[in-house]
């Protein structure tokens, strides 16, 4: 629907297709107007059809009982008023027309860069979905890595949860050789300090011998000078049992050799117990590392050799 065009606007233009010897029509005046609907151009324009003829006569105003000179005269004027008023009229229009024709280029530059707005909106909506696309596929692949991520997170739970119970087993496990490590200790020790205690009577046992042996060995020396001053005493009265003196001297002479082996041989038995604990202890920490099966215990052991000693 047209919008600003009034009765005045199609009287002159229809007055403007007139001067340049043009019939006035709806079309020809929508031309020349560049606007307004069919219909309204159509109703003013039949005004100024029946207008027409009063504007062509203008030499007959309508005074009644007037002079032919005045009626005349006011017929002049009035045609002059006319034309004034026309060309008024004109001018006014060829203002409103050349604005309308500034309104025209400012509407066709509005038009032409609502095009370009338009062409860039189009291209960002353009863009804009094939972002939304690029944005569906990397949300769709952002889905599946998640779906995956997913996955391997319930794996990774599963391997804990065994990696956990194994845990447990190992613990206890752990705590099972730790409880038998503790009692191998307390074994072990008490083991120890039974063969100490034996080793210990055993030293006590072979310093006694040792001594009895010495004590032994001094009586029987007491005794052999005992008999060698006995001897030298009776020497003189004795000539005759020379013989079975040196038999006993040489008796007793042979006894003291066996006390001094005897003596010896226990002496050499004391050195080897004295490295008996050390002994004893390395082979009570090689149990401990190899935890093999034992045939004799260290103490059985240390028995057997004192036995072996004594023998």
């Amino acid at each position: 629907m047209a919008r600003g065009i009034t009765e005045l606007d199609v009287h002159g233009a229809a007055d403007a297709l007139v001067a340049k010897g043009e019939r006035p029509t709806v079309e020809r005046v929508r031309a020349h107007l560049g606007t307004g609907s069919p219909n309204t151009v159509t109703r003013l324009l039949e005004t100024w059809w029946q207008s027409l003829g009063s504007r062509l006569h203008p030499e007959s105003p309508g005074v009644k009982d007037a002079p032919a000179v005045v009626g005349k005269l006011a017929g002049q004027w009035w045609a002059l008023a006319l034309e004034h008023a026309r060309e008024t009229v004109l001018a006014e229009f060829s203002e409103v027309r050349e604005d309308l024709a500034l309104k025209q280029e400012e509407l066709l530059i509005r038009s032409k860069a609502l095009a370009g707005e338009m062409s860039a909106v189009l291209a960002r909506s353009e863009a804009a979905v094939a972002a939304e696309r690029l944005a569906c596929a990397r949300a769709t692949e952002l889905q599946r890595l998640v779906d995956q991520l997913q996955l391997q997170a319930a794996e990774l739970a599963e391997q804990r949860n065994a990696a956990i119970q194994r845990l447990d087993q190992v613990e206890d496990s752990r705590q099972a050789l730790y409880d038998r490590l503790q009692e191998t200790e307390k074994s072990a020790r008490s083991e120890r300090e039974s063969l100490a205690a034996h080793v210990r009577s055993v030293e006590n046992r072979a310093l006694g011998d040792l001594d009895r042996a010495r004590q032994e060995s001094k009586v029987l020396q007491a005794q052999l000078a005992s008999a060698l001053k006995r001897h030298a005493s009776i020497e003189a009265e004795m000539r005759g049992s020379l013989e079975k003196a040196h038999s006993a001297t040489a008796a007793a002479l042979q006894m003291v050799d066996n006390q001094r082996g005897r003596s010896a041989a226990l002496e050499e038995q004391l050195a080897k117990l004295q490295n008996l604990p050390a002994d004893l202890e390395a082979a009570l920490r090689r149990s401990q590392v190899t935890s093999g099966p034992r045939k004799t215990s260290p103490k059985q052991r240390a028995k057997k050799s004192s036995s072996k000693a004594k023998n």
